[in-house]
């Protein structure tokens, strides 16, 4: 198997890329006084999974882009709450982004058992 020259070419950053983007385009319709709380905290942690993803892939050692890796996972998680509180606040419907972040944390998972 051909290693990539760079982390977009990576599907599991091109999800994660993918995810932010839809977290930025769903918080942009949150209450107004949500900008500085839970739509900053979403954005802020849908940010990390796919950065981390990226700076993990620029690592030399295995032990270094497992950290990435990991913290991309806790980011993960973090944004899971996030899709919770979105759903039980009725701010946004985001059953089509509950599924993605599946995909994604399932894909990372899978990528700290891969070396890249």
């Amino acid at each position: 198997m051909e290693k990539t020259k760079s982390f977009e070419e990576l599907i599991v950053w091109q999800k994660a890329h993918q995810f932010v983007l839809s977290v930025y385009e769903v918080t942009k319709f949150f209450p107004k006084e949500e900008q500085f709380g839970l739509s900053s905290q979403f954005r802020r942690a849908s940010v990390s999974i796919a950065s981390n993803i990226a700076e993990g892939y620029s690592k030399r050692g295995i032990k270094d882009k497992l950290r990435f890796f990991n913290i991309s996972q806790g980011s993960a998680s973090e944004c899971r709450y996030y899709l919770r509180l979105t759903k039980d606040l009725k701010f946004a419907d985001v059953t089509q982004l509950e599924i993605d972040l599946e995909v994604n944390f399932s894909m990372l998972t899978h990528a700290e058992h891969q070396e890249m």
